[in-house]
């Protein structure tokens, strides 16, 4: 889709300039000191069914892959563009939910000069102590950015404004499109203006295919990075077949190919000539090894070789 077409389809979110500039200014100067940046998007996309929404279409996406991908990411030494759909899994914080953290800690004493002190018994939030110095590293680097979106608009017109933020990195960016982008969408010259009445009866939409960034982004947007898409089915006869079509199609680097059920514990990398199942077994889930960790390591892997093909 060019990008004339983007605007009169998506109108540009609010902000969505302001973005473009901050994230510019990350890719440059992390590529500047010489380190790989990766885009990572997680988390579903939300589209309205009417001009002031009250209603929407959504999935079940939590954002949990990219928010763990995420921090295996800034682990491998990788900048980490974080694109996440607001209130979705955030890296370090996903594996606290306020239900834990709230019963477990305690203001330590009263507070001093606007400072609050809290304490928590260690095996109350185990791992939370290392979480959060891992986050605040990365800040205090300026490795980790994070940009957030809810809608489907917010989230192509963001996409592109990464891309071209990334794209003067060459082929040491690195695109990892783990969200879960709406398959269609209601223009908004179809929309109604109001909240559609369930006093009406039965509701009849039709909806638009959402047109596939993943064309313009290999094409013209970062035609020399590392792009990973994924590909998510029910049926595991199907997957590897689906993978290889997206590769034919799009003409990129690599798909992950995951079964709804498993994809915690097992996916396929797929590539032009190869496919790589990587597994998680039952000792490595007791030892608290996520998949995530595998497929970054091999993406790495693949990535330097990438590089190295390139230059």
């Amino acid at each position: 889709m060019a990008e004339m077409d983007l605007v009169a389809e998506f109108p540009q979110p609010a902000g969505a300039a302001r973005w473009a500039e901050v994230m510019a200014r990350f890719a440059a100067r992390l590529g500047a000191q010489g380190r790989r940046v990766v885009l990572v998007t997680s988390g579903g996309t939300k589209v309205p069914l009417e001009a002031r929404p009250v209603r929407f279409l959504d999935n079940f996406s939590s954002g949990r892959r990219g928010a763990t991908s995420a921090e295996a990411f800034l682990a491998a030494g990788y900048g980490v563009l974080f694109l996440y759909r607001a209130r979705s899994a955030f890296p370090f914080a996903h594996r606290f939910p306020p239900q834990t953290w709230l019963s477990a800690l305690r203001p330590s004493g009263p507070a001093h000069s606007g400072l609050l002190s809290l304490e928590a018994e260690e095996n109350a939030l185990p791992g939370f102590a290392a979480a959060l110095q891992s986050y605040q590293e990365a800040v205090a680097a300026s490795t980790f950015m994070a940009v957030e979106f809810t809608t489907l608009a917010d989230y192509l017109h963001l996409l592109q404004a990464a891309a071209q933020a990334l794209n003067p990195l060459g082929s040491t960016a690195m695109f990892y499109l783990a969200a879960a982008v709406s398959d269609f969408y209601v223009p908004v010259s179809e929309m109604p203006e109001h909240k559609i009445q369930s006093s009406g009866g039965l509701l009849q939409i039709t909806m638009k295919m959402v047109p596939k960034m993943l064309s313009p982004l290999v094409k013209d947007w970062a035609p020399k990075a590392f792009i990973i898409s994924f590909k998510l089915e029910t049926d595991p006869s199907i997957v590897i077949n689906r993978a290889r079509n997206a590769l034919e199609i799009y003409q990129h680097q690599v798909v992950v190919a995951n079964i709804l059920e498993s994809r915690q514990s097992c996916v396929v990398i797929v590539t032009k000539d190869s496919e790589t199942k990587l597994l998680l077994s039952e000792e490595e889930v007791g030892k608290g090894i996520e998949i995530e960790e595998k497929i970054v390591d091999n993406l790495r892997s693949r990535h330097t070789a990438f590089i190295c093909e390139k230059n």
